[in-house]
């Protein structure tokens, strides 16, 4: 089982294809021809996308005969969340702060 990487997670989802593969495998788990036949990339480049967004800990693979299938890992996916719902929950104390604050032009 993969483990992930938060930093690699976020380098690893800068990439337009990279996302792209993330989005089909929300979806539904998916072999490297399948995702080939939906993006403007060859299978070769596919399975070079694959390893990073593996080697990142957001995706992660079984074999189905002569197949691989990757899926989204969960595990993965809820960090880059947990991550966002930090970023998110910090500005919005902010926020309130900032409007809970008298104004000091007042004073």
């Amino acid at each position: 089982m993969s483990t992930y990487q938060i930093e690699n997670a976020w380098d690893a989802l800068g990439d337009p294809t990279r996302r792209a593969i993330i989005a089909c495998l929300a979806e539904r788990p998916r072999a490297v021809g399948e995702l080939a036949e939906v993006l403007p990339v060859s299978r070769p480049a596919v399975s070079q996308h694959l390893r990073v967004l593996k080697d990142a800990g957001l995706v992660t693979d079984r074999t189905a005969g002569t197949r691989r299938v990757y899926r989204l890992n969960p595990a993965g996916v809820a960090a880059l969340r947990d991550q966002l719902d930090t970023y998110w929950s910090r500005a919005l104390d902010g926020f309130r702060d900032a409007t809970e604050r008298p104004d000091e032009e007042e004073s």
